[in-house]
């Protein structure tokens, strides 16, 4: 019950991953900030998504067969993209926010 609980947050996890994915593919597009590079990563971030997804489709067979070393093994690699694509999607957004300036020192002090 608590593994077939945890593997159904896991494929939600990959719905809400996937919605945002499509989201930044959207926010770039309509906001003109699409290039090679940037088309490049979000293709990157939806091969790491799929891959996930089949390694969580493992993660069932082995944990219906009852093979924990491998159920185990595969969390831990479904955590390494996951980790990965978090800190690489992090760099990339915060490329594209606008610069803020900082208010000059003369109106921090009024």
């Amino acid at each position: 019950m608590v593994t077939s609980i945890a593997i159904k947050r896991l494929f939600e996890s990959f719905s809400e991953l996937d919605s945002a994915i499509r989201g930044l593919r959207a926010t770039t597009e309509r906001n003109g900030q699409g290039n090679k590079v940037l088309d490049g990563r979000i293709r990157v971030y939806e091969e790491m998504l799929n891959k996930q997804k089949a390694l969580a489709l493992a993660l069932c067979a082995y944990a219906t067969l009852g093979n924990w070393n491998e159920v185990t093994r595969h969390i831990r690699l479904i955590n390494g993209l996951s980790t990965m694509l978090r800190d690489d999607a992090r760099e990339l957004l915060s490329g594209l926010r606008p610069a803020t300036k900082s208010p000059p020192d003369e109106l921090m002090l009024s």
